[in-house]
């Protein structure tokens, strides 16, 4: 008895070291982002310097998953996890002094390095460690962690850019510290997997789904795909949308505008728990739906109220619809099945945000912002009907 407890206990610490690694990561992440207005102003960036930043980032996390996304089962999750700690670090490093295009890209880049490793190793040990009640913990835990990270991380960025001193270095520096603690906070923590033979070997580029949940992949992929196109469409066009539309360079309501897009699918994802992972994806995609059609009207039309509104809603339902897929996707999972299956789900979230912005942000040297969020909406009208026509249960 007393050892169970003591394993309860350590698995615990594993649990919440895993979180806050995951939240640091992508708050890290997103400590750029109320910072793109005053590139823009002070270095002369354009609208498709920072699509390009955003790519940048994107294209090492794909690159990550595809090379590093099994790795964890062969090394353990906390080498594994310290690692990707160790490259946002770095990224932090680089960032600390940006006044061209070249030295945000590569602040991007290795960003992008550790996010894509932390992505498949830090959500596992999330799962891994996860209570077994509730039973909706794990996924929403997993899936949406990133979320309330980059919320936290844009809104702190904002605030600090705005309102603290050196404005375009201190948050670099608070992001680092935040990730060294969790990377402390790791390895106190146990392992939970046991090391084996093959790490070489898993460097092939591979996907691999469970033949018993593949069938959910589809829908699942479709959901993926028109709310991560959306958040990065936030982080590429919302710090030009803050000053066109709502006259404001403030750093920090860029940061409250994109974290009131991520913040809301941390408080929605829980009640996804209450259906079955069919009907929640169903119910977060229609109302999804609904926000984004607030949303293109409100930038259409220059209504803040609405624009706001339109994006907490389609924030919250975005994380009901992400979380119920996610659950689909872990059903019956295994320890060594849940690096490979995160693997497959962040390749294609982080392929939803690289592609379309990259296309987005050529296009928008021709085409309005709010031709560009109309082509956004069509995304979504065409995952919706696909979400509401072929989603199912796993067996």
């Amino acid at each position: 008895m007393i050892s169970r407890t003591g394993r309860r206990r350590s698995l615990r610490l594993a649990f919440l070291s895993a979180v806050v690694s995951l939240a640091a990561v992508f708050a890290a992440s997103a400590a750029p982002i109320p910072l793109f207005n005053t590139y823009r102003a002070e270095d002369g960036f354009t609208n498709a310097d920072i699509s390009l930043a955003i790519v940048a980032y994107d294209l090492p996390t794909l690159a990550a998953l595809l090379v590093l996304g099994q790795l964890s089962n062969h090394l353990g999750r906390r080498p594994t996890s310290i690692a990707s700690l160790g490259l946002l670090l770095l990224g932090c490093l680089l960032l600390l002094n940006v006044h061209d295009t070249g030295a945000l890209l590569a602040g991007r880049l290795l960003m992008g390095l550790g996010a894509g490793l932390a992505s498949s190793s830090v959500t596992s040990y999330i799962v891994d460690a996860a209570p077994t009640r509730p039973a909706w913990l794990a996924s929403v835990a997993s899936s949406q962690t990133p979320m309330l990270g980059l919320a936290v991380g844009a809104i702190g960025s904002g605030a600090l850019v705005q309102f603290g001193p050196w404005p375009r270095e201190l948050v670099f520096l608070v992001a680092g510290g935040l990730v060294l603690l969790s990377a402390a906070l790791v390895a106190i923590s146990p392992e939970t997997v046991t090391p084996t033979p093959g790490a070489w070997r898993s460097l092939r580029p591979s996907v691999r789904v469970p033949a018993r949940v593949r069938r959910l992949l589809p829908v699942a992929a479709a959901v993926f795909l028109s709310t991560w196109a959306t958040g990065a469409f936030y982080q590429a066009f919302v710090p030009a949308l803050v000053e066109d539309r709502l006259h404001t360079r403030s750093p920090l309501v860029l940061g409250l505008v994109f974290a009131a897009y991520m913040a809301p699918s941390a408080l929605g994802a829980p009640l996804g728990g209450r259906f079955t992972p069919a009907a929640a994806q169903r119910l977060g995609m229609l109302a999804f739906l609904a926000g984004m059609i607030g949303i293109i009207t409100a930038i259409a039309t220059g209504a803040l109220a609405l624009f706001i509104a339109a994006t907490i809603v389609a924030g919250a339902s975005q994380g009901v619809a992400i979380s119920a897929a996610t659950r689909g996707l872990l059903h019956g999972s295994t320890v060594a099945d849940r690096a490979p299956i995160f693997s497959a789900i962040y390749l294609i979230c982080y392929s939803a945000a690289a592609f379309p912005s990259l296309l987005a942000g050529q296009l928008s040297q021709t085409y309005s912002l709010p031709q560009i969020a109309t082509g956004y909406g069509a995304l979504a009208i065409v995952a919706t009907l696909f979400t509401a026509v072929a989603a199912r249960n796993p067996r």
